[in-house]
């Protein structure tokens, strides 16, 4: 065991001192322990605070006042009781352990409370884990290194406590969360333990899906999602996850593509990542052209390989796999919407508005513009130069276009039914051209569009002839073209359009 004396400010919340102060002051041991500490040697922001103890729950269950103990580990919840602490409300805390038996491959068949920081630390599943962080004056001034971990966190390398194929077969789930944890931190994995992720990477099958999805999420909300997936097809444990990426290995696509199917999915999942965009875009990203193995054609007049119906196909392969990884519903819903609808883009000369229209309709007005993030993702993925093209804006322009609310009568905070009502006149040509004088009025004053002046004004205006009306009605029909002329002209300045 080897003690790290920090001279550098290692500070933690004030809501994780208290507990191992007040610990302590109990008479106990506390450590901040596991990931936690090795995110703060980093300099990352910790997503759990963890705290170790001699302790036993009952122990902790009477020095705390709110605390909450439901799990057979020993992990209390401390409550923290002082509003000031407003980003942490529950510190972990768990007695020391030692763990036996796991016949299910991912849990303890008996666990054990012990005395000793080591016996804890040993159970961990990697060394840059297995550290304890003493606290002091709201900062880790002492780790407490059995393993190596210290050194392994400034090699950038992932190497499990102990022989590495018995660390898996405790906890089959470790050998994804490897992975995940070498992708977000940018580390590789050492030898040994890459040998041993080969061979036991069938332990998986004995994971939960739910579980499995959980890591996988977080590979892909990773920066470098194109590393962990490239990883996971490297060590084999990809085709426990979604074994039909790995179909697209070498299936050359046409002209149009630097690279093969495979190579294109990650591209265009990374530049997803790039843009920091959500994780049903990344999804959609990675699995858009899923099917275009299974739909691959060579066309002898083209000389050029077709991929008719893919985004069809496709929709209906990633749906499956979703389900298998317990996506939830409404994240499944809207990426196999993303994947069916993504090659949408047609030849913008000849599109009109109202294909456009139909295709918001068909994706949703929620999901148009993720729709458009996804075409740009994949046209990166091809290797294209990353300006966006003609094409592109083009119907970026043509979609704000379609959802821009229209100036219409319909805007008017006072309608026809209610105009009539007023006026105590019938259905008429006269009642159009009151609507459109005032919508004329609203248009350069917006906020006259209230029911109080436009009743008051529609009785001034409906002492006018018909013929004035008229006049004004006309004025009023032409103010609303000119000002949405002029906004469509806007929108397509914006983006650089005719």
């Amino acid at each position: 065991m080897t003690t790290y004396k920090q001279d550098k400010n290692l500070q933690v919340p004030k809501e994780v001192s208290y507990v191992t102060k007040t610990l302590e002051n109990s008479g106990f041991e506390a450590y901040l322990i596991g990931g936690s500490v090795r995110d703060i040697i980093l300099g990352r922001q910790p997503k759990d605070w963890d705290v170790a103890t001699n302790a036993r729950p009952e122990d902790i269950i009477k020095i705390f006042t709110k605390t909450f103990y439901e799990n057979k580990f020993g992990t209390v919840g401390v409550v923290q009781e002082d509003a000031s602490f407003e980003n942490l409300k529950v510190i972990e805390v768990t007695p020391y352990r030692i763990e036996s038996g796991y016949s299910d491959n991912r849990h303890p068949d008996r666990v054990d409370f012990s005395t000793k920081l080591e016996d804890d630390l040993k159970r961990r599943d990697f060394t840059i884990n297995a550290l304890a962080g003493h606290i002091k004056d709201d900062a880790i001034h002492e780790i407490i290194d059995m393993f190596g971990g210290m050194q392994d966190i400034k090699d950038k390398s992932l190497r499990t406590v102990g022989k590495a194929t018995d660390r898996f077969e405790e906890d089959g789930l470790r050998i994804l969360r490897a992975v995940r944890i070498t992708t977000e931190l940018g580390f590789s994995i050492n030898t040994e333990t890459q040998e041993a992720i080969v061979s036991c990477g069938t332990l998986l099958k004995n994971i939960a899906m739910e579980r499995i999805q959980v890591e996988f999420s977080k590979i892909l909300m990773s920066d470098s999602p194109i590393i962990g997936v490239n990883l996971a097809q490297k060590l084999g444990i990809l085709k426990f996850i979604a074994p039909e990426l790995e179909q697209g290995i070498g299936v050359e696509q046409n002209q149009a593509h630097s690279f093969d199917v495979w190579e294109h999915l990650l591209r265009s999942l990374q530049h997803a990542a790039d843009q920091n965009w959500p994780l049903e875009i990344r999804l959609a990203a990675l699995f858009h052209d899923i099917a275009k193995p299974e739909t691959r054609r060579f066309s002898h007049e083209t000389k050029q390989w077709t991929f008719y119906g893919h985004e069809v196909v496709g929709s209906r392969v990633t749906r499956k796999i979703l389900e298998r990884l317990k996506y939830p519903k409404k994240t499944i819903d809207k990426v196999t919407t993303l994947v069916r609808w993504h090659m949408f883009m047609s030849d913008t000369e000849t599109i009109s508005l109202a294909a456009v229209r139909r295709m918001i309709v068909n994706v949703g007005p929620e999901n148009i513009w993720d729709l458009m993030n996804l075409r740009i993702c994949d046209r990166i993925g091809t290797g294209r130069p990353k300006a966006n093209p003609y094409r592109l804006r083009k119907y970026k322009a043509m979609i704000e276009e379609a959802l821009r609310a229209p100036l219409t009568v319909s805007t008017l905070k006072l309608n026809g039914k209610e105009l009539m009502e007023v006026l105590g006149e019938a259905p008429g040509p006269k009642i159009g051209y009151i609507l459109h004088a005032l919508l004329e009025e609203v248009i350069e004053k917006p906020e006259l569009n209230t029911r109080e002046y436009l009743e008051q004004r529609s009785k001034d205006l409906n002492k006018l002839s018909i013929e004035d009306l008229k006049k004004l009605g006309e004025l009023g029909k032409h103010k609303k073209e000119e000002v949405e002329a002029e906004n469509i002209e806007e929108i397509r300045k914006k983006y650089g359009v005719k």
